[in-house]
């Protein structure tokens, strides 16, 4: 094809990519906008301000509370990190929850997995050793207002919710959260 043909033919095979460009960039907004969506729908009722007290029984088989797990980390942001061992995505998660638990302080709750000696079987069967608040009948969920698991409760070291998260987080998605939550203290 001559320099001229083809300078003369790059234009209008310009405007189909421009097009599929800009369809490509509006599908990717409504899917982010629907993200955010669902996002806000699953954690619209989840308190605002302090963090909702709780004592409960442990898989180690001590009892105990967020009051008891905030006072052991004095001025820390925490994550409460809500979980269940139905939940495939929550299984998916646990690696980057582990991660996170090596720098920050993670209390879990196992949210409708059986008592704590259930728990405690699941936790080993998987090579755990998270400290985990046992939420057999998902009172502690509901007084958070967690409509599903994973979720990640953020409570800076004021004892405040500062950032609440339903559904698969990132390991940089749950660190950038304690953070921030660290910077706001």
């Amino acid at each position: 094809m001559p320099a001229e043909e083809h300078a003369q033919a790059s234009p209008a095979g310009a405007a189909p990519a421009r097009k599929r460009r800009r369809r490509w960039l509006g599908e990717l907004a409504v899917f982010v906008l629907a993200l955010i969506a669902i996002q806000w729908w699953q954690s619209w009722n989840v308190p605002d301000g302090p963090a909702p007290a709780f004592e409960a029984p442990f898989a180690d088989g001590r009892s105990g509370g967020l009051g008891a797990w905030r006072a052991a980390h004095p001025g820390q942001p925490v994550a409460v990190y809500f979980w269940a061992d139905w939940c495939p995505i929550c299984k998916a998660q646990q690696r980057g929850v582990e991660s996170v638990r090596a720098d920050w302080p993670v209390l879990t709750v196992a949210m409708q997995s059986g008592d704590a000696a259930a728990v405690a079987k699941v936790l080993a069967e998987r090579g755990l050793q998270w400290p985990t608040a046992i939420d057999a009948d998902g009172r502690i969920a509901a007084t958070y207002g967690l409509r599903g698991v994973p979720a990640i409760v953020v409570i800076g070291g004021d004892g405040r919710i500062r950032s609440v998260s339903v559904g698969f987080t990132t390991e940089l998605g749950m660190r950038l959260r304690l953070w921030w939550a660290g910077l706001r203290a």
